[in-house]
């Protein structure tokens, strides 16, 4: 497995990224890929991780690509020269993941990648996103999406906004929007203690996407860690969650029991 990142010239400015001509061939901003990874999507997965994101996490482990200048500058045949050698085995075990970042923050190279990666390669493709941006993109957009992995941080409008600095109500809508359109879901939640563990939090989870129904093929409860603290630190950043710990296995064991027990695919 390989995480690399390769940097180049800076990236412009991320207006221009997010408004890019369809007209245009778009170039996009590559902070890294990774081979061989088995946690994001069916299978084994080679995940390109693109550059930019508008919000701000708490726990965020890649702090490193918030910005677009973090990436390095690819074309469309770049990205899939990178992909190519491993596409045989893919195709067979498991598929290609566009992770971040927000993949959406580049989604006029995203949407082609995908295109291309579909129908050239003919690769099962997963879009990891938070959603918030999903109001910028078409319903034919995500035709070449197969699975979204939809990060939902928490249920409560305020201690979303707490934990993203952004507003929750784009990734319920884009999630919505997602069942409407029968898309299959695997809907993230990260297990933050003292921040998104408490009983009425994930009942509230519970209540949010029991509405998305068969959408939902799992619902993935991931424990916070705190391995991304160092990247905090190599950016001048303080690390808010510093004296947070990672939940038990018991901790865990009883979130994804609750949920289990309202219903939802828990794991």
């Amino acid at each position: 497995m390989s995480h690399i990142a390769l940097r180049t010239r800076a990236a412009p400015d991320s207006a221009l990224i997010a408004n890019w001509p369809d007209h245009a061939d778009p170039v996009g901003y590559l902070h890294s890929v990774e081979t061989g990874a088995a946690a994001d999507g069916p299978g084994m997965r080679f995940i390109y991780f693109v550059a930019g994101c508008p919000l701000r996490c708490l726990y965020c482990h890649n702090p490193d690509t918030w910005k677009f200048a973090s990436g390095r500058v690819v074309t469309l045949d770049d990205a899939i020269e990178e992909i190519r050698p491993y596409a045989h085995f893919l195709r067979k075990a498991g598929g290609v993941t566009i992770s971040g970042g927000e993949p959406l923050t580049q989604r006029n190279f995203v949407g082609r990648l995908l295109l291309r990666l579909r129908d050239e390669l003919g690769l099962h493709t997963a879009l990891d996103t938070q959603g918030f941006l999903g109001h910028k993109v078409s319903d034919a957009w995500l035709d070449a999406v197969d699975l979204v992995l939809l990060d939902v941080k928490h249920a409560d409008p305020g201690a979303y906004r707490l934990i993203t600095s952004r507003a929750l109500q784009p990734t319920l809508d884009f999630g919505d929007r997602l069942t409407r359109l029968r898309k299959p879901m695997w809907i993230r939640y990260v297990l933050v203690p003292g921040l998104t563990d408490a009983p009425a939090d994930l009942e509230k989870l519970a209540d949010t996407l029991l509405p998305w129904g068969e959408a939902i093929q799992r619902v993935e409860v991931l424990p916070y860690h705190r391995m991304g603290a160092p990247k905090w630190l190599e950016l001048g950043r303080s690390y808010p969650l510093g004296e947070t710990r990672p939940p038990t296995a018991e901790n865990l064991a009883a979130a994804i029991d609750l949920l289990r027990r309202r219903g939802l695919p828990a794991f």
